[in-house]
């Protein structure tokens, strides 16, 4: 069965916590493993954290998540009106960081592609587009 959903919030560290969560609890009816959904509320929380520190670097702007479900299968897309990223090839790269002189290990996209099974980034005529997805595998409930 197919089902979504769509949320935007403020660009702020306080809300990191409300979309891991609002995800969680969006997926729970695919009875994902407790692997599975700590793996994308880790992905989640990595993309949110991305626009957060990236985005909006004179201003606070508006995180957008869309969650779709169809059967086992989840599609997430995390999207902003900031300012993009002018090489997302390099941003890809593990461990690179537009802020070095911050705390930043670089490595926000690697994570989100190791724990997900598909991760495309790209720029949009104002901002970027996060879409990650992933697979449940089928839980057998009870045994």
């Amino acid at each position: 069965m197919k089902n979504s959903m769509e949320i935007k919030f403020k660009a702020i560290a306080e809300n990191e916590a409300f979309a891991r969560n609002v995800v969680a609890s969006f997926i729970l009816p695919l009875n994902p493993s407790l692997s599975e959904l700590e793996d994308i509320k880790t992905a989640v929380n990595e993309a949110i954290t991305n626009v957060i520190v990236h985005a909006y670097p004179d201003k606070t702007g508006y995180v957008n998540m869309k969650i779709v479900t169809n059967d086992n299968k989840i599609n997430i897309t995390v999207s902003d009106n900031g300012i993009g990223i002018q090489d997302i090839e390099r941003a890809l790269t593990p461990f690179y960081t537009s802020k070095p002189n911050e705390e930043r290990s670089g490595m926000g996209f690697t994570v989100m592609e190791s724990f997900m099974d598909k991760l495309e980034v790209k720029n949009n005529k104002e901002g970027l587009t996060v879409s990650m997805s992933k697979e449940i595998e089928k839980n057998v409930v009870g045994l």
